[in-house]
């Protein structure tokens, strides 16, 4: 009798210890990042950390590519059956995979603190045909760098406020002898490309699209690499420009190698740090300039969303990290690489303190952000204006043949 009842209670134990780990058990979900620019990946991961302290059931296997790799990353996954639950992914990508069922639409997940919370240009990044895809996390613009000491040694007093100011100014550097090429560009070819072009066109009132169709080898745009054109053949950029990348950028400034530098908000911090940097304490940042007559400041909008995958097994999961990844109270702990996507957090000490200066530009630049063209064709329009922007540089074609090829190209 005794060991029947013995026997009785170790098998109600094993149940009972069964139904434990299935309680408990853990759900792990796959995350996609990129590893370069904006958060730093020992931000990401400090931050999933966090989140799985916080979620024991719940853990986070994270990889990192750069970022050239990330969209085909995406895409491929999806249909090898071990694919991602939540992915990163850029403002221009949220009309293709919405048309190929990439992404599933979060709609009815943002709540109604979200929608007043965030701030209205940052929704703009994850948004397409009036649906949500995501929540946006990094709200990023190109800003323009400048090296205070060379700018004082050359007898300048303020930074450039225009395109042109800014080629007269690196002439003054060139000329006095400081540097022998005096502005750094990411014109490698590849979207960062774009972006410094987009950047142009926006500070020239340029359109890529009109009507439906490409308009891109015309008016501002024309105007903007025709710009480009000339800063490189005139020998006051750096001529390993058609070959930078952001990163590229970065180490170039930071080596006191360039007075002048377009580049993203996560170099203010990196180029201020005394442990990497030759030029920290002496960093300037302004909102890209603008051109006379037509625009004060110039920006595009190169901001990111979190979005949950449709191949995602866990789905729930998957939200719950990204509500925790784009927290206001995570953005602000970790806002001196990437700014905060919440209005209020601008009125926090924890996000100024410090950066000042770069607050002060972002508030301009991140009001006039331009857009890259919402349509599910975007890859292979920015293949062709890439080959065209190479091929003017190297003055292999001049810029109105370039683009009016990268418009036949364009796929639109």
């Amino acid at each position: 009798m005794l060991k029947s009842l013995t026997m009785t209670l170790m098998g109600a134990a094993a149940i009972g210890a069964a139904f434990a780990s299935q309680a408990f058990a853990e759900t792990k979900i796959n995350a996609l990042f990129m590893a370069q620019a904006a958060y730093s990946e020992a931000d990401v991961r400090a931050m999933t950390e966090a989140f799985t302290k916080a979620n024991p059931d719940i853990s986070v296997n994270l990889e990192f590519v750069p970022y050239e790799g990330l969209h085909d990353k995406t895409v491929l996954a999806q249909g090898s059956g071990g694919g991602y639950d939540v992915v990163l992914f850029d403002v221009i990508w949220p009309a293709e995979y919405a048309s190929n069922t990439v992404l599933v639409d979060v709609s009815s997940r943002i709540t109604d603190d979200m929608k007043k919370g965030v701030l209205p240009g940052a929704w703009t990044t994850v948004q397409y045909d009036g649906k949500s895809y995501g929540m946006p996390w990094i709200l990023d613009t190109k800003y323009l760098f400048y090296n205070k000491e060379i700018l004082e040694k050359a007898g300048i007093k303020t930074p450039p406020k225009t395109w042109d100011e800014l080629k007269e100014q690196a002439k003054i550097i060139q000329d006095k002898g400081l540097l022998k090429t005096p502005i750094a560009w990411s014109w490698s070819q590849a979207e960062a490309a774009i972006c410094d072009y987009t950047t142009l066109v926006s500070a020239y009132k340029g359109d890529f699209i009109k009507d439906g169709k490409p308009v891109f080898d015309q008016g501002g745009a024309l105007d903007a690499l025709k710009y480009m054109v000339d800063s490189y053949t005139s020998g006051l950029t750096n001529p390993n420009s058609k070959e930078f990348l952001e990163e590229d950028v970065r180490k170039v400034f930071q080596n006191g190698d360039a007075a002048f530098a377009l580049n993203w908000t996560y170099m203010y911090n990196m180029a201020n740090d005394p442990k990497d940097s030759k030029v920290a304490g002496k960093v300037g940042v302004v909102p890209a300039p603008g051109v006379a007559g037509k625009s004060d400041v110039s920006a595009v909008n190169g901001s990111m969303g979190l979005g949950v995958t449709t191949a995602s097994k866990h789905p729930d999961e998957a939200w719950k990290y990204i509500e925790f990844m784009t927290s206001q109270q995570v953005q602000n702990q970790y806002a001196k690489l990437s700014l905060p996507i919440w209005a209020s957090s601008y009125a926090d000490p924890a996000v100024t303190k410090g950066q000042e200066e770069l607050i002060a530009a972002a508030k301009l630049g991140l009001a006039a952000m331009y857009p890259r063209p919402t349509t599910p064709k975007y890859q292979e329009m920015s293949t062709a204006l890439q080959q065209a922007i190479q091929e003017a540089l190297l003055g292999q074609s001049s810029p109105e043949d370039a683009l009016k090829t990268a418009v036949e190209n364009s796929g639109l």
